[in-house]
């Protein structure tokens, strides 16, 4: 199995700049992502994130994980919206479309699923951004993991963190 999960930071620890992670991101980063991305049996996303990143077109089934009853991916065919909880949905989602499963929730429900042992591999991105929202501590999301390796491609550091 192969339960991925990828998340972008600035280099103060935030997760969005102007209510979206575009603002963190880099050319690197985005680059990387995508790769990922394209080897996945399916992308798991919180409501927030459908409603605030561009997931319109994805190229697999897209789950959206929400409390809300409307689907905020309504224009997009592959994407789907289940009212479950994260261990819940990520379950279902493997018995529904494969064990290659792509996170790119927003940090809660990533850190919810690291503390019960449910992500092999972490991704993360560090960018040079600063002065974003949702800041999280990157040494408590990668504490549960064994083996890390870094990269550094131009401005952006990448930490590969498994069990």
């Amino acid at each position: 199995m192969a339960v991925i999960a990828t998340l972008v930071i600035g280099a103060d620890g935030s997760t969005t700049k102007d209510g979206s992670s575009e603002g963190v991101t880099s050319k690197a980063d985005r680059e990387r992502f995508l790769e990922n991305r394209r080897a996945a049996d399916c992308i798991l996303i919180g409501g927030n994130t459908a409603r605030t990143e561009p997931y319109k077109k994805t190229p697999v089934p897209v789950v959206v994980i929400s409390r809300h009853s409307i689907n905020p991916l309504a224009d997009n065919p592959l994407a789907h919206c289940w009212n479950l909880a994260p261990i819940a949905a990520l379950d279902k989602a493997i018995s529904t479309f494969g064990e290659r499963i792509h996170i790119e929730a927003g940090a809660s429900i990533i850190a919810e699923l690291i503390s019960r042992d449910r992500i092999d591999q972490l991704e993360l991105s560090i960018t040079n951004i600063v002065g974003g929202e949702k800041r999280v501590d990157i040494q408590a999301l990668l504490k549960n993991f064994t083996h890390q390796q870094e990269k550094i491609s131009g401005d952006t550091r990448f930490i590969s963190a498994t069990r």
